[in-house]
């Protein structure tokens, strides 16, 4: 056999070779823009745990797996200040959520699901590896320790068998039938995201730390739902619901429970007339802080902070003056303050109320980064004994990373978990600015998002993108959507428009009963002029898009300009009438956006009069719709109309049907490539340049 030396040329290959491989690692290599693929890359950070001693930050890791399209969450643990940074946990198949530390700290309990699995784990003192504490039939959501740290709380599915409708001859052996019918007899018979609702309800149950002894505390039909939160001497857990007959006519209508450890005895505590939601008790168990407001019927209403007694009684409220809706409230570990989550002209705030004289603080913003399709509201924080803070930071040039802040200091950035996707893609730049309406001066929040390597000496073609809701924000927050459009070439704009959250009560209101209408048109309007007026912007290559009530406004906005070359009405609203008899929250529409149902003789013609359906015969702009098949929040059918009246009209037009998509379409990583994809090539067939 012959024997090889390395001869000096080898070498001098093999150092070309590692110098090669250096410089492609290196951010001087990061020349090519976003691509589709690149969704699979992104990875975030959720939900993140602070110890009670502050010391360790457990939180979720989600990414996209690029085999099975999914999103997957694994368990991360860093030090608050910021060293040791490792997985919890490794298994390439199953999701880890909901961690959660005891009160002491001594022990993290975690839900796992990995398909038809689900499991609730413990990791105690020193242990590295989480161990099996029970096993479940159905997953375990909204898990709470109980003071002591020997029981844990948590909600979990238990089906009903229904009893027939009729009964039908037994299927010989070996045959093979059509499936049965099925028989709805429920007003809430199918929800989105999930599909028709099955037999059966979220019960709560209770399990032993040390023996994994289950026991199950509710037995009713009635949903018992989280969060939890659990009386100091282990007696009773709370809990929020509608637990009264009649609730399907009622959805803004819950109160505060308490249920007993030992039998299961419910016993409420309050009886507003609205939602009261996310209870949470006092370390001295004195007092419950919960989330709601008095429900008069507006379209949208702001979410205010209570307190009441752990023994029920009279309620008070601590933002009676404070212009925001408010959420996720949590105990300071001595009582006098309550922290809650807000959002501020589309920036996620962390704020904290004295119950001694009700004063209100700002302590960190920049909270948010959960939602990487689009930049709406999201994020998470927790607070150890000593006060500091872990949460979800966001700005335009990264989704939610781990953030720690205590008292007056800078916060401080933990982890850096998409540098490697960065160093390599140039990201869009994105800039926030204040324009007026042209209706009534109204000041406006845009943003506008240029892409890399922008020149303000060239001209761009500008995309109108616009949020949902109506009654959410965008923000200064990364979003993948916001930068694949850059990254294609375009500057795109996103901005909040009347009705947007964040902006207080006199500005949501201004679309109270009246969604949509001339105000949204000349707000969106009036920020796409705002953005020409700079003087890079080819106002002969403008395009709109959105989603949702942002699929709602762009068939609002084709039906009354002809300025935009092409449009895509993602999942919109297209006819009130129709929408309001069929879609899953059919319950709530017609007492909320109307002022009655859609027969009701004086309602008709403000049903029609909001419908973009009314204005499709002024349409001229090539459209697209693009919706879910099994949207049941915006149905299917709301797009085949406007597709079928445009169709009939002869304006150029497509509608693409997502297969296994409810509203939330981007529910999996692939999806958002086919939604961008579809929507660049519809506005490229239509683009002079």
């Amino acid at each position: 056999m012959a024997t090889f030396h390395n001869r000096p040329d080898d070498r001098y290959w093999m150092q070309l070779t590692v110098i090669f491989l250096l410089l492609l690692s290196s951010p001087l290599m990061a020349q090519s823009p976003l691509e589709l693929t690149d969704v699979f890359r992104l990875q975030y950070a959720q939900g993140p745990q602070i110890s009670p001693d502050g010391r360790t930050i457990i939180y979720t890791l989600t990414s996209a797996d690029i085999q099975t399209d999914k999103f997957t969450t694994r368990l991360w643990s860093i030090d608050s200040d910021g060293p040791n940074h490792f997985p919890l946990t490794r298994d390439e198949s199953g999701s880890y959520s909901s961690p959660r530390w005891s009160a002491d700290g001594s022990q993290l309990a975690v839900a796992y699901t990995d398909g038809d699995t689900h499991q609730l784990l413990i990791r105690s003192g020193q242990r590295k590896k989480f161990k099996l504490l029970v096993a479940l039939p159905a997953a375990a959501t909204a898990l709470s320790w109980s003071a002591d740290g020997s029981q844990l709380a948590f909600s979990s599915f238990v089906a009903t068998e229904p009893v027939p409708f009729v009964e039908l001859p037994a299927v010989p052996a070996g045959a093979s039938w059509a499936a049965p019918a099925r028989v709805i007899d429920k007003m809430i018979y199918r929800r989105d995201g999930s599909g028709y609702v099955k037999h059966g309800n979220n019960q709560l149950f209770v399990v032993s730390v040390l023996d994994g002894n289950l026991r199950q505390l509710t037995h009713s039909d009635y949903d018992h739902n989280g969060p939890f939160s659990w009386m100091v001497d282990g007696s009773a857990v709370i809990l929020s619901g509608q637990l009264f007959h009649g609730w399907e006519h009622a959805p803004r209508n819950s109160n505060i429970y308490s249920v007993s450890s030992d039998d299961g005895t419910v016993r409420q505590l309050t009886d507003g007339d609205g939602p009261e939601t996310d209870p949470i008790i006092s370390a001295d168990g004195n007092l419950i802080a919960y989330i709601g407001f008095v429900d008069d019927k507006r379209s949208f209403q702001q979410s205010d902070l209570y307190v009441v007694s752990s023994r029920g009684g009279q309620v008070r409220c601590l933002t009676t003056d404070f212009d925001r809706s408010i959420r996720a409230p949590r105990w300071s570990a001595d009582g006098s303050l309550i922290y809650f989550l807000y959002d501020d002209h589309g920036v996620g705030t962390l704020g904290s109320v004295s119950l001694e004289d009700f004063s209100i603080q700002e302590l960190v913003t920049n909270i948010g980064g959960t939602s990487i399709g689009r930049p709406y509201q999201a994020g998470s924080y927790s607070v150890s004994q000593d006060g500091r803070i872990a949460f979800t930071m966001t700005d335009p040039n990264f989704p939610a990373e781990v953030a720690v802040q205590q008292g007056q200091q800078q916060p401080k950035r933990l982890t850096t978990l998409n540098n490697q996707l960065f160093e390599e893609r140039p990201l869009a730049t994105t800039e926030r600015f204040v324009y007026q309406s042209s209706l009534d001066q109204q000041p406006i929040d845009g943003w506008i998002v240029k892409p890399a390597n922008f020149d303000a000496d060239k001209k761009y073609p500008l995309i109108l993108e616009i949020h949902g809701g109506p009654f959410a924000n965008y923000g200064s927050r990364f979003a993948m959507e916001m930068q694949l459009y850059a990254a294609a070439g375009y500057v795109v704009l996103y901005t909040n428009p009347r009705g947007s959250t964040s902006y207080g009560n006199a500005f949501t209101d201004l679309i109270d009963h009246n969604y949509p209408c001339e105000g949204d048109f000349q707000d969106l309007m009036s920020g796409v002029d705002a953005v020409i007026e700079r003087g890079y912007i080819d106002s002969q290559r403008l395009f709109v898009t959105g989603g949702s009530g942002g699929g709602v406004l762009t068939a609002w906005v084709v039906g009354k300009t002809e300025r935009f070359k092409a449009a895509v009405a993602q999942k919109p609203v297209i006819n009130w009438y129709s929408f309001a008899l069929t879609s899953d929250a059919y319950n709530y529409f017609s007492d909320y956006w109307f002022a009655g149902p859609p027969w009701q003789t004086d309602q008709t013609k403000n049903y029609l009069e909001r419908s973009p359906l009314s204005l499709v015969g002024n349409v001229t702009t090539p459209t697209m719709l693009l919706t879910g098949e099994q949207d049941y929040r915006t149905p299917m059918s709301e797009s085949e109309q406007y597709y079928q009246a445009l169709r009939l009209r002869g304006i150029d037009s497509v509608l693409v049907r997502i297969p296994n998509a409810s509203h939330a379409i981007v529910a999996r990583p692939s999806r958002i490539m086919v939604k961008v994809a579809h929507i660049l090539k519809w506005f490229e067939t239509y683009d002079d340049r």
